[in-house]
């Protein structure tokens, strides 16, 4: 199957090709940039020098020749190609913003007109692996809501009230130098951001209120000096106590035929470089408090490893196809 994936030179442009190295039906056909139109791809990617010899190109949208591509532009981009690779029935997987909510939630989230909205499947696929199944076009979620939802998803019924607490490396900044991401600004120190109204919010109320809970979510995300990795503790605030042992026993069951959902000790170190979220739940003692603790690879599942997992589903192929290295330890 022939790839395609439109705004390859960042983070999120990269995994894809290096994960996409090793799947049993992919090649990558097209890497698009404008900027570094005509360069090797491993200019910007040094880490596949050797692996892959495509050089980045700039083609129209309607000159893109692919079985399947990937958009891996920034919000508010994406819908510029969106609607014409629709139409002419290329299937894709939007890594952006721009469809994963409502078109009015959308434009007042983030502050921009929508002007090739249609509905599209967001892909969760331990929520929505059914709808995923017969998309031509997939809304790839959001890295914290990614962390965030699966970490509450079990519990969320019975809450009245979530907490997320999030924090990241500094790789969700992009590759773009900034001051969110220089050495100097991040090494030594630790931060909160966005204390209130991170736009990731909006897609964590819907994912929870999906799964038919009324619990008030809420959610501050934080700064970590490393490169890679989320970090997701969520205060789940429920009507009635219960034990860390039926917690537990609630999550297993939620995940049991889940593959890259582990119950365990969640840390960065044990995901990094992979799609499997870890996960581990414990219930406060004489309180209506349970803690769930989730840990992703923010490239990863929380970005081009999902991607991919969205692709093997609405393509047919065993959902872990190119997804099986395991995590970078230590």
């Amino acid at each position: 199957m022939d790839i395609a994936i439109i705004g390859a030179s960042g983070y999120t442009g990269g995994d894809l090709v290096r994960l996409l190295l090793t799947h049993s039906d992919a090649d990558v056909v097209a890497a698009t940039s404008r900027k570094e139109e005509g360069q090797p791809v491993w200019k910007m990617h040094p880490n596949i020098k050797g692996l892959c010899d495509l050089e980045f190109s700039n083609p129209r949208t309607e000159d893109v020749d692919a079985d399947f591509v990937f958009l891996a532009v920034p919000h508010t981009v994406a819908m510029n190609y969106a609607g014409d690779l629709k139409e002419r029935g290329i299937k894709t997987v939007d890594l952006s913003a721009d469809y994963r909510l409502p078109k009015d939630i959308y434009e007042k989230t983030y502050n921009v007109e929508h002007k090739a909205y249609f509905q599209a499947p967001y892909g969760l696929p331990e929520l929505h692996r059914d709808d995923i199944k017969d998309a031509g076009f997939v809304a790839n979620p959001g890295c914290f809501p990614t962390g965030a939802t699966l970490a509450a998803a079990p519990l969320a019924e019975k809450a009245n009230t979530i907490i997320f607490d999030s924090k990241t490396g500094v790789s969700g900044a992009g590759a773009n130098p900034s001051s969110t991401n220089q050495y100097s600004n991040v090494a030594d120190s630790f931060k909160a951001y966005k204390w209130t109204g991170h736009r990731h919010l909006a897609e964590m109320k819907q994912e929870i209120r999906g799964l038919g809970s009324k619990a008030g979510c809420h959610f501050t995300p934080h700064l970590l000096p490393v490169n890679r990795g989320i970090l997701t503790t969520a205060h789940i605030i429920l009507d009635e106590p219960i034990t860390t042992e039926d917690a537990v026993q609630i999550y297993e069951d939620y995940y049991k035929d889940e593959f890259f959902v582990r119950l365990q000790d969640p840390t960065l170190a044990s995901v990094r470089g992979s799609n499997f979220c870890d996960i581990a739940v414990e219930a406060e003692e004489g309180s209506t408090r349970v803690v769930a603790v989730s840990a992703i690879d923010n490239l990863v599942k929380g970005a081009s490893g999902q991607a991919i997992q969205n692709m093997n589903i609405m393509c047919g192929y065993k959902e872990t196809d190119g997804l099986l290295s395991a995590p970078l330890f230590p």
